[in-house]
């Protein structure tokens, strides 16, 4: 099935600049982007990729019309990056994959697991006993889903992603570790999407929780008895450890880690690569790392440091005989 960008318009919105009747063969970056193809320019620092671009269509922002004018088409909206993602999706509608199986014959599903009838099961996947996955969930190749463990509509979990392993639990006994039983589940909610390679792992006692509407990214790690709040989503390599509860609508860069047992609120954004090792409270964004900086520097830096709790123990001595010293002038001098 073709697209018109009368058709798009006609679907999504925005005002058409050029010809309704122009056919789409496809969508690109700004930078690779073919006469044919649609692209869009989300952020002003890449305005001047706009003059060398082939697109024969591009999504812009009101501010940029001007810039697109003497263009062959151009589609203006208020949000150039939502419009084109609702483009991605309206293309891939157009354009499906074929029908494959619901439930692929390689996938290993227990009998007392629930699958709702529209939902797919990929190849190698593993459903165990007393799991369930709801409507129009897509399971893709290798992911495997633990006992009794809940998975909601809409939702769609990438290649070998681990929901339901153990949680990390041991407690230690003469110089050795007793292995702790986790006796909850993982209960994920509607429009949730898992990355590749993530792992989920079941609660010790009570469930860990995905929300409603969570994106996680590739290579993600959630403790045990975790709790995530609807709508925040994660960057690649975020570690997230045991019994920590994350708000709703927060946003944490890749590589961060939030430890275990700490609480943040909703609207709260970490840096990528920062290490949240307290609990917050307001909504904003939040840093903690030491800056990039030449090897030599930084060692410099990290011997200073070092230094840091002598020198406010230093500081706090100087204050108080500078506060003694002025107490002493004030009875001296009525």
């Amino acid at each position: 099935m073709s697209l018109t960008l009368g058709a798009i318009v006609e679907t999504l919105g925005g005002r058409l600049l050029g010809s309704p009747d122009m056919q789409v063969s496809g969508l690109a970056p700004l930078q690779t982007a073919q006469v044919g193809q649609v692209s869009f320019l989300s952020q002003a620092r890449f305005q001047n990729q706009l003059s060398t671009s082939m697109a024969g269509c591009v999504i812009v922002a009101p501010a940029f019309e001007s810039q697109v004018a003497h263009r062959s088409a151009a589609i203006i909206t208020d949000d150039p990056y939502l419009y084109f993602a609702r483009l991605t999706r309206l293309w891939k509608r157009a354009h499906p994959s074929p029908a494959g199986p619901q439930i692929h014959p390689t996938a290993v599903v227990d009998r007392d697991a629930l699958i709702a009838e529209d939902a797919v099961i990929g190849p190698l996947c593993v459903i165990e006993r007393g799991a369930e996955i709801g409507p129009a969930t897509w399971l893709k190749s290798r992911v495997t889903v633990g006992e009794d463990c809940k998975i909601g509509a809409r939702c769609l979990i990438h290649s070998g992603v681990v929901i339901g392993a153990d949680g990390f639990g041991f407690a230690p006994h003469q110089g050795r570790w007793e292995k702790i039983e986790q006796l909850g589940a993982v209960r994920i909610g509607d429009d949730v999407e898992i990355g590749a390679n993530t792992c989920i792992d079941r609660g010790a006692l009570a469930d860990t929780v995905i929300e409603d509407g969570v994106k996680l990214d590739n290579l993600i790690q959630i403790g045990h008895n975790v709790q995530v709040g609807k709508h925040t989503a994660m960057a690649g390599c975020v570690g997230v450890a045991g019994s920590a509860r994350i708000g709703a609508h927060c946003t944490v860069g890749g590589g961060a880690v939030v430890l275990g047992h700490l609480t943040l609120a909703d609207h709260v954004h970490i840096s990528a690569a920062s290490v949240v090792t307290r609990s917050i409270t307001q909504p904003g964004n939040y840093t903690g790392m030491f800056p990039l900086d030449t090897n030599a520097n930084w060692e410099k830096n990290a011997a200073s440091l070092k230094q840091l709790s002598r020198l406010r123990e230093r500081i706090k001595a100087l204050e108080a005989d500078i506060q003694n010293n002025q107490e002493n002038d004030h009875d001296g001098h009525p």
